[in-house]
């Protein structure tokens, strides 16, 4: 009994559709009833009868179809257990093929390092759970803590559950036999030893963390990326690269590899020549995303690969790397260093942060990288504009949901182009496209909300590929930015005036001692 009062809570939706079967029921026994009671009926009343039977049986067959629906629906919620499925709409889509969208998913390889390769990770896994994480780790070797660092966190990235993930890799052991000890670190020894070596570890680590991609490191042979600047001048070490650049003030001219002839780590160019995307960026250019880029045969294999290749500017330049660069100078210097052919396409952003966030990057020597139009028109490459930024930790980053569904939006354009729009693929990756795309709506609105109490804004109008200007944020700032920086130039004036004038006092001060005590001295001689 309490499980038949279950079907009318509020949360089964059930209700509804009963009280509909039950005007169904009597509007057609109104018909029934009305033709065989009636001796003489006319035309007219003959018509309305038949409506209004025809009226209550569709009422009752549409109410049978959406109670077994939501029966089912209700059936599949109450036995999925994944992330995934608790985090997808309550409908028969999503529901039904929750596990077969993300399992017969584009196979998404990105390639790159640090924190932009980690963030473009999170939004693919709405979509699929073939994503291939291709890492160009800090240091290479089996045992660097730095490169154990890098795969931790892209493993992290890839999980379902990122929080839970992270919580076991970071936690620091408190028992005393323990203590100074990471898990993460203890993990990887443990699996290098049983399987060998890093790449076959991290492999099996798949199925041990039950993560649902993949993450391989672009080599396992130690080497070193070396920069060689316009002057001549050659760095040797990769921590050390911007740094030195700063410094001297000289530009990049380009960077290598020794050995240059290193191979690929096992499982990188079988993931790119079956991959159905190639992500390039975002990240440090010269030392998170070329070095992957110059391993032997890699970029032999993108150029190769049937995969539609993206490229992701970065939203702000790098100090002692990308100074003062545009869009046209990411793919310039891709292609002076891995050859043309390479890129399809180009993602820009052209979206909106007010200038105090900006004010932290320009402190630092970063700025804004420009979309340059006439120069990108030089190189065979599709620009595609939008607005995909966003302040996540205080940081200006790629909104990664964004980046994802312009992505996954072409992959879906590509098969209906093909004539592929009755292709399961197609279908289940329309269902939750249309679901993510709801959820950005509703941040969005959140975003302009708070923009309005002035903490930051986030302009919601698409712009059109291939107009030649500026960003957005420029065109609408220019003024304010002028402003800040002329403030801070004064500021400064101001606190060197004041420091001369605090020296001058300082030394005044002295000059009055000593012609006190020089007065004194002759007063005691006299």
């Amino acid at each position: 009994m309490k499980s038949f009062f279950e079907w009318f809570k509020a949360s089964t939706k059930v209700k509804r559709w009963i009280l509909l079967i039950i005007v169904g029921v009597v509007l057609t026994c109104y018909g029934i009833a009305k033709i065989l009671t009636s001796e003489e009926i006319s035309f007219f009343e003959l018509g309305k009868t038949i409506v209004i039977f025809i009226i209550g049986f569709i009422a009752i067959v549409t109410s049978v179809i959406f109670i077994q629906k939501r029966s089912l629906e209700l059936i599949i919620e109450a036995n999925n257990t994944s992330e995934k499925g608790r985090q997808a709409q309550s409908n028969i889509k999503s529901l039904i093929f929750n596990r077969n969208v993300y399992e017969e998913g584009p196979k998404v390889v990105i390639i790159g390092g640090g924190q932009g390769l980690n963030n473009i990770i999170e939004g693919f896994k709405h979509y699929t759970n073939n994503i291939t994480a291709i890492v160009t780790m800090s240091d290479y070797g089996n045992t660097s803590m730095n490169a154990r660092k890098d795969i931790k966190d892209a493993l992290i990235s890839i999980s379902s559950n990122q929080n839970e993930m992270k919580s076991l890799m970071d936690l620091n052991f408190r028992h005393e036999r323990l203590r100074g000890l990471n898990f993460s670190d203890i993990y990887f020894v443990a699996m290098t030893e049983i399987y060998g070596n890093i790449a076959e570890a991290i492999s099996k680590s798949k199925d041990v963390l039950n993560i649902s991609g993949t993450v391989i490191p672009a080599t396992l042979d130690e080497i070193s990326v070396h920069a060689e600047l316009a002057d001549g001048t050659t760095i040797d070490q990769k921590d050390k690269i911007a740094e030195i650049v700063a410094s001297k003030k000289e530009r990049i001219n380009r960077i290598y590899i020794s050995p240059s002839n290193c191979k690929p780590a096992p499982g990188v160019l079988e993931a790119i020549a079956s991959a159905d995307v190639i992500i390039i960026g975002p990240g440090s250019l010269y030392t998170n995303v070329l070095p992957s880029l110059l391993i032997r045969n890699i970029a032999r294999e993108i150029k190769d690969s049937k995969a539609t290749k993206y490229y992701i500017s970065n939203i702000m330049t790098e100090p002692g790397q990308t100074d003062d660069f545009a869009v046209s100078d990411h793919l310039r210097v891709l292609q002076e260093h891995i050859g043309s052919g390479i890129i399809d396409y180009c993602l820009a952003d052209t979206g909106e942060v007010i200038p105090e966030y900006i004010r932290k990057y320009n402190k630092e020597g970063s700025d804004l990288v420009d979309i340059d139009n006439k120069k990108l028109s030089e190189f065979n490459v599709k620009l595609i504009q939008r607005n995909m930024s966003c302040i996540k930790d205080g940081k200006i980053m790629h909104n990664s949901d964004i980046v994802a569904s312009i992505i996954i939006e072409m992959v879906c354009n590509d098969l209906k182009f093909h004539d592929m729009q009755n292709d399961t693929q197609y279908l289940l990756l329309q269902s939750v496209l249309k679901e993510q795309k709801k959820l950005q709506q509703k941040q969005q609105k959140a975003l302009v909300k708070v923009s309005k109490k002035g903490i930051f804004n986030q302009n919601t109008s698409k712009h059109q590929e291939g107009k030649n200007r500026e960003s957005k944020f420029k065109e609408k700032y220019s003024e304010r930015v002028k402003s800040i920086q002329t403030t801070d130039a004064r500021i400064l004036e101001n606190r060197k005036v004041a420091n001369q004038i605090e020296k001058l006092e300082q030394t005044q001060r002295e000059l009055n001692k000593t012609k006190s005590k020089r007065a004194d001295d002759g007063k005691r001689k006299k």
